[in-house]
């Protein structure tokens, strides 16, 4: 089965505790929720700088988001920010590694035995990425928290049309995981004959992937090193190309603990009018380049119900940051057009 064969593949490779493909990383997060068994009256503390499939899975089971702003050099989550909205009624951290670039993962599971909390990687952009402790040793991002979601969208380094998976890390939920993603069934403890029938045991949906879903993503994971090589030199001829003109826009920036797994290369103008600017200008030459996230505590649904804090660097993302082509058939003559259009733009 090419299901068994992408969680064996993941768990080897990356070091995860348990994989279990799922339909979307949406659905790997609304398992995750139900894991933790997220009930109105909760708290859980995330980035307001990330897709609305962060947040709604904890949303869904009645909790109440404590948005956290980007940090200052990187639109992920500042993690010097958790502690001070930390309640008794705080039950988790969703630790969102932008562009695949790692949080400060060890200043937050700090954090979260201090407080006991429970930590979720939402993963999505980070295949292939990895964390560098204080200490010099490495672990692969979604093998630290007691759960993580990853996303294998059409957008992502690698793809299986729509799919995603969430690990387990923690030994405790591995159970009880199989069975919220078999609908609340022990349906695949009798497919291993560990029972002679199986019935409904708990809450659960139907988070399972088909094979032929599981087939398509075992073919990207057969080519996973090649894709990243490629995705790799694209971002670096981005950099290259474009690391003499910071001033008129400033380039992505890699913390010393986090790698680059090259889901992303992004530009963060001084204001939102010269990022539409750049935007006009790449679409009147035949290229799309695009914003990203708008903050969530803004948003027309979670804006009256978020706490009233300001969260300026979100923001500024939110009206600065823009991102360029980056995908595994991009041509050097395509990026080189890219560049040539983005700086004939940016200069005065």
């Amino acid at each position: 089965m090419f299901t068994k064969k992408c969680h064996s593949f993941f768990e080897s490779r990356f070091g995860f505790r348990k994989a279990f493909l799922t339909t979307s990383c949406t659905d790997a997060l609304e398992m995750a929720a139900l894991l933790i068994n997220i009930s109105p009256g909760d708290e859980v503390i995330m980035p307001s700088f990330t897709f609305v499939s962060t947040a709604n899975p904890f949303v869904l089971r009645g909790a109440t988001i404590r948005f956290i702003d980007s940090r200052s050099d990187h639109p992920g989550m500042d993690e010097s920010l958790i502690e001070e909205v930390i309640t008794p009624k705080t039950r988790a951290i969703v630790a969102m590694h932008y562009g695949g670039v790692a949080c400060d993962m060890e200043k937050i599971m700090q954090i979260a035995t201090k407080y006991g909390l429970f930590v979720i990687e939402d993963a999505a952009q980070a295949i292939d990425s990895y964390y560098t402790y204080s200490d010099g040793s490495k672990k692969a991002l979604g093998s630290i928290g007691h759960l993580a979601a990853f996303s294998f969208h059409e957008t992502k380094n690698i793809i299986s049309g729509e799919g995603g998976m969430l690990v387990v890390n923690d030994p405790s939920m591995i159970s009880r995981a199989e069975i919220i993603r078999e609908k609340g069934t022990n349906r695949s403890s009798f497919f291993r004959g560990e029972i002679d029938k199986y019935g409904w045991v708990d809450i659960g949906s139907s988070f399972l992937p088909s094979e032929i879903i599981a087939a398509f993503l075992w073919a990207q994971l057969e080519n996973l090193d090649d894709i990243q090589k490629k995705r790799k030199q694209i971002w670096n001829s981005y950099w290259l190309r474009l690391k003499d003109h910071e001033g008129k826009f400033s380039l992505p920036f890699i913390p010393s603990y986090a790698s680059n797994n090259a889901h992303v290369f992004y530009l963060v103008y001084p204001d939102i009018e010269e990022r539409t600017k750049a935007i006009e200008d790449c679409r009147t030459n035949g290229i799309l380049t695009i914003f990203h996230y708008l903050s969530l505590h803004k948003s027309a649904y979670y804006s009256g119900k978020h706490d009233g804090r300001e969260l300026p660097n979100s923001d500024r993302y939110t009206d600065c940051l823009l991102r360029l082509p980056l995908y595994f058939e991009l041509t050097e003559e395509q990026l080189d057009k890219v560049v040539n259009v983005l700086l004939n733009e940016s200069r005065e």
